[in-house]
């Protein structure tokens, strides 16, 4: 199921119109509840990086969303991977490492880890600890559980170079819906200065906006002077408007916006919970095959484990 045909299904489901900004806000709630719910095997991938020696620390990647496994590679020749060994850490707790392995004395190849959460002024950024702290570059294999570029269509990623106008209002101006383009939604931070607009801070992504389509904003937007400032899109998300879960399970994708987008409209308490049990017999059959069939040979111990009926 592509994101019109989603769209199109759940308001005439509904019986309700939703603007384009609320419909993407829809899915993406009922996504997210998903990809929290259900692990599986599709939806994870694995990415190889390299320790610093003497620095507990490792980035998380930016779809990080949850651990299947983290192993360190010792003996690599020439960078090949395949020519070292695997040694798979375990999860501890940070209070764990931190008492285990106090720097600067505790080093060798790491046998723990643990997440660490983002610092203050990186607050979106999670990273890992292990213990002990690696005495030389080792490679690592992460094994994870990520979020999958939505559904929605066209969501609008990077802006290009400002073209900055001349005579607005100088200010900061938060929400500012942006124009034109083949999209709707998107809104910005824009910052004036000496007349021209010298930053543009994308703060909603908006839909159905495509590469090279030219925004601007209207001067009523930004102090009610102003003209010619325009910003080109530079890439968007998901221009198709496909992914894995609305090909393979769209009965999830479509009944969980359901119930996501029938709370939103207030519908009637009964209604609500048909769509929702709706949901979950879609979603059992979801985890059937994520947690169920998917692991009926897995070696690992620890995964949560269904039942196959």
């Amino acid at each position: 199921m592509q994101y019109t045909e989603l769209a199109t299904n759940v308001e005439d489901i509904l019986e309700n119109s939703f603007t384009d900004a609320q419909m993407a806000m829809l899915v993406r709630q009922a996504e997210q509840n998903i990809y929290n719910t259900v692990q599986i095997a599709n939806l994870r991938k694995n990415q190889y990086a390299q320790l610093s020696a003497n620095n507990q620390y490792l980035s998380a990647p930016g779809d990080f969303l949850s651990v299947y496994s983290l192993a360190v590679i010792e003996g690599v020749t020439g960078g090949n991977i395949n020519t070292g060994s695997y040694t798979y850490l375990i999860n501890k707790d940070v209070n764990f490492i931190r008492e285990a392995y106090p720097p600067p004395n505790s080093t060798g190849l790491p046998k723990h880890y643990a997440i660490f959460g983002p610092q203050y002024n990186l607050d979106t950024e999670l990273s890992f600890i292990v213990g002990p702290t690696p005495d030389q570059a080792y490679y690592v294999e992460l094994h994870y559980y990520y979020y999958p570029e939505s559904i929605v269509q066209g969501a609008i990623t990077t802006l290009g170079a400002i073209t900055a106008g001349s005579a607005y209002t100088n200010g900061t101006y938060f929400g500012v819906p942006l124009t034109g383009g083949s999209g709707s939604g998107a809104t910005a931070r824009i910052v004036i200065s000496g007349g021209a607009v010298t930053s543009v801070t994308l703060q909603n992504p908006g839909v159905f906006y495509a590469v090279g389509n030219t925004l601007s904003v209207a001067a009523s937007s930004v102090g009610g002077t102003g003209s010619g400032f325009s910003i080109p899109v530079s890439a968007v998300a998901n221009a198709a408007g496909t992914t894995w879960l609305g090909d393979n399970f769209d009965s999830a994708l479509l009944n969980g916006t359901i119930v996501e987008g029938a709370r939103f409209i207030k519908a009637e308490t009964e209604q609500i919970a048909v769509y929702r049990g709706m949901y979950d017999a879609s979603l059992t059959l979801l985890k059937n095959l994520g947690d169920g069939k998917q692991r009926m040979d897995a070696y690992r111990d620890g995964q949560v484990r269904n039942p196959v009926r």
